[in-house]
């Protein structure tokens, strides 16, 4: 008999038993189903699904949303069924801390806790969750299902905290930049800024409304210290949200004082163009004037002609230049 694909193409990633004393990594088979444990799987293997619905037995709906490849933060409770035990369903994101990623091209993990046991799904490597993997190897870290939500999702905004600092300081030398007159360099990067700002806000806002929520409408696993911590965690986010908001106007307002910079310094030179055209405009009327080689030009046969007319032209040009000062254009 040929082993089934379920057995084949294992998707699982790591696996924990979170109760002490037996708090250590351990394979699926060695569970307790009694105790408390972390399933962690990974979404691309092609039998995620599989071990989803039948071996881990979550509610169709919840592995449907689980596998979404597209998925924005937040929680929703799942009544029990037939053969599926009550539980809830929750989206997170973390900032994108790959070698050579985008911190705003946020990562998700999607979590599905019940009273004993959680499981989560990756599509990509998440700082976080190798953070969490890391102290509970060290035999630390949370013993219980809302304490495991708790600290990821603090672990999730602590690890965001830095890219938005980042950006923020980044501001502070563009600001540096557009006073010292080198706008026309810094704009396109207040552009990339104020869509970095965008992007992760996009992400960060659900997951504050998602992290409330489960806050004030606390499952049966999550403690009153987990909803507290909690809590703060949502405040935490909350500052992240108006920190990037403050970002984004922030960015917007120097892109506005560089483009207003850039502007006042190309109507300035149009200014002193049109200045320069207005006094050679009569100037060039009068040469023009004296090149149609018709005879009678008066002084065509002094030696001072030539003379007298350049003593003409530059007294035509003092008086402009009197009369612009004089009308306050200069």
């Amino acid at each position: 008999m040929s082993e089934s694909p379920l057995e084949s193409a294992p998707p699982l990633l790591a696996c924990f038993d979170l109760e002490p004393p037996q708090r250590r990594r351990v394979r699926l088979e060695e569970l307790d189903p009694r105790g408390i444990s972390w399933i962690h799987l990974d979404r691309h293997a092609p039998d995620t699904g599989r071990w989803l619905r039948e071996r881990l037995q979550l509610p169709p709906l919840a592995v449907e949303a689980v596998l979404d490849m597209e998925t924005r933060p937040r929680s929703a409770a799942y009544p029990a069924g037939t053969r599926t035990r009550a539980g809830t369903l929750l989206i997170l994101r973390g900032v994108n801390l790959n070698p050579g990623a985008d911190p705003e091209d946020m990562v998700s993990i999607r979590l599905w806790v019940e009273d004993r046991r959680v499981v989560s799904v990756v599509l990509r490597r998440l700082r976080a969750v190798a953070d969490l993997e890391a102290v509970l190897e060290a035999g630390h870290g949370p013993q219980k299902p809302g304490a495991f939500v708790a600290e990821l999702a603090d672990l999730l905004t602590e690890n965001a905290g830095p890219v938005v600092t980042a950006m923020d300081e980044r501001l502070d030398a563009l600001e540096s930049e557009v006073e010292a007159g080198h706008d026309e360099e810094v704009r396109g990067e207040l552009l990339e800024l104020r869509h970095r700002a965008l992007a992760l806000r996009r992400f960060v806002a659900p997951q504050r409304d998602a992290l409330q929520r489960l806050a004030t409408m606390p499952p049966e696993w999550v403690t009153e210290t987990d909803r507290l911590n909690l809590q703060e965690t949502a405040d935490e986010v909350t500052r992240l949200v108006e920190h990037l908001n403050f970002v984004w106007e922030r960015a917007a307002m120097l892109q506005e004082q560089a483009l207003a910079r850039t502007s006042e310094r190309t109507n300035r030179r149009l200014y002193m163009l049109s200045i320069v055209a207005g006094i050679f405009l009569p100037l060039s009327f009068v040469t023009g004037l004296l090149g149609i080689n018709l005879a009678g030009i008066p002084g065509d046969d002094s030696p001072f002609g030539f003379l007298a007319v350049c003593l003409v032209l530059l007294g035509l040009a003092l008086g402009e230049y009197w009369l612009f000062r004089r009308l306050k254009w200069l």
